[in-house]
């Protein structure tokens, strides 16, 4: 008899394994430790883009550093297909454990290399290379693990569950900050600027190979998909079976749309348009995001657990009304604000709006697909979405600000989240109402299992 944790095995033929929550915890640590090192870009460029990009003007620096930041995202369509197609047909477990591989090795680039004034114009290249590996790894990591969480989830509860999906990628953000907030406490700014930003990306490195390991544990959630597959002669995970699903795999990407614009701007950007608008200083910056992030934490599970009782359109269409009534009046104010207390109320108004989308995007786009292209069902269209829109939405700020027009990246925002708001109302069904995908995979697991007994 094969291993529990091998694709043939017990945990594959049932889907489960005897405790989901450890599978949660399994499949979400990677996840962390993943969006902690992609994090850590954002939250210390403010310290290391003139060590990389030196200009007599901040601005110009980190609008350079952010044009790095979004070349990564080039690079996440293509992770989200190789890694989607090597989840699909070599199983999840696999994928999640190269996938964070990759990232480790992004973050020891960026802790050794030398800065511009040492090496000249390689340093920025280095750069490039490791945001390059680092985008290829996480394009992948998102649709793979949020095919994981929903597969491995109790039915019934597949809201809550994957929602940590979601979970785990804000706490990666919020160790970001938290690491950034001790740093700003042992040491002086100086330091900060010289070599303090090194020491968040050796400790990615680090806790990426720890989570290397941890993986290899994991259960396997696939072989209803092979055997599918064999019956049907189609190769699992494939381009040519994704495009048989057209219009789910537009839904995935509308959804996305407005949902990852206005996910980066109020975790991403926040950081710098605070600095840079609002006028707060640096550390006070990060207490307001490190706070306000973690609620938003919070609130995760509990907007899944209100999916798995309401349904998930009625949490979507919260966020995309919310979004597009009040993003303007939002960030309008946050402009002009410099008091802490009144930036934490606005930017944590968002983020509760902007919940109604992180908290469950996941479960909805894996009903979508059925278990043979379900990762990549989920990865690709989400990583283009991401790379286009999501990735570019700081780059885009700071552009605007640059000519004189902040303002318009507000409206900007606002337009996306409203396409998405159409995409909600008119594209998704209610899961309560029809079987999804994930409904009949369960259904042939357990008539598998009769089968066998």
């Amino acid at each position: 008899m094969s291993s529990p944790n091998s694709t043939s095995g017990p945990s594959a033929n049932t889907g489960r394994h005897p405790s989901v929550a450890g599978n949660v915890i399994r499949g979400s640590l990677g996840n962390l430790i993943e969006w902690y090192d992609w994090y850590i870009y954002t939250a210390f460029s403010v310290y290391f883009s003139a060590s990389f990009f030196p200009d007599s003007d901040p601005t110009v620096e980190l609008l350079q550093t952010m044009a790095v930041f979004s070349l990564g995202f080039i690079m996440r369509p293509i992770g989200g297909w190789f890694f989607g197609r090597y989840a699909d047909r070599h199983g999840r477990r696999s994928a999640l454990t190269l996938s964070v591989v990759l990232m480790a090795g992004g973050s020891l680039i960026i802790t050794i290399t030398p800065d511009y004034q040492t090496i000249g114009v390689v340093a920025p290249i280095l750069l490039l290379l490791a945001r390059v590996a680092q985008g290829f790894s996480v394009g992948g990591e998102y649709g793979t693990s949020a095919t994981y969480l929903s597969e491995v989830a109790t039915p019934g509860r597949r809201g809550y569950y994957s929602s940590f999906a979601y979970v785990t990628l804000i706490s990666g953000q919020l160790i970001a900050l938290l690491v950034q907030i001790v740093l700003q406490q042992l040491i002086s700014e100086d330091a900060m600027h010289t070599w303090g930003w090194r020491v968040p990306f050796a400790i990615g490195a680090l806790g990426a190979i720890a989570v290397m390991l941890l993986r290899r544990g994991m259960s396997e959630t696939i072989a209803v998909a092979d055997a599918a597959t064999e019956k049907k002669g189609e190769k699992a995970g494939s381009l040519a079976l994704l495009f048989k699903y057209p219009k789910q795999f537009f839904i995935v990407l509308g959804l996305t749309f407005g949902g990852t614009i206005a996910f980066y701007t109020y975790t991403t950007y926040m950081q710098q348009f605070m600095v840079n608008t609002s006028k707060i200083d640096k550390p006070t910056v990060t207490l307001i995001n490190f706070f306000a992030l973690l609620i938003f934490v919070v609130l995760q599970p509990v907007y899944g657990w209100i999916s798995d009782h309401i349904g998930r359109k009625p949490l979507l269409i919260f966020f995309g009304v919310g979004g597009t009534l009040f993003t303007v009046p939002i960030l309008s104010t946050l402009a002009g604000v410099h008091d802490p207390f009144g930036a934490f109320a606005l930017m944590l108004g968002a983020l509760v709006i902007v919940g109604g989308y992180t908290s469950i995007n996941a479960v909805v786009k894996a009903e979508l697909f059925p278990a043979k292209v379900r990762a990549l069902g989920v990865g690709l269209p989400y990583a283009l979405a991401n790379a286009l829109f999501g990735g570019t939405a700081p780059t885009v700020a700071l552009w605007l600000k640059s000519i004189g027009h902040e303002n318009w990246f507000y409206w900007y925002v606002t337009v996306a989240i409203f396409v998405s708001l159409l995409v909600y109302v008119w594209g998704l069904t209610d899961h309560r109402k029809v079987a999804t995908e994930l409904d009949r995979d369960q259904a042939e697991r357990d008539a598998q299992i009769r089968a066998g007994a």
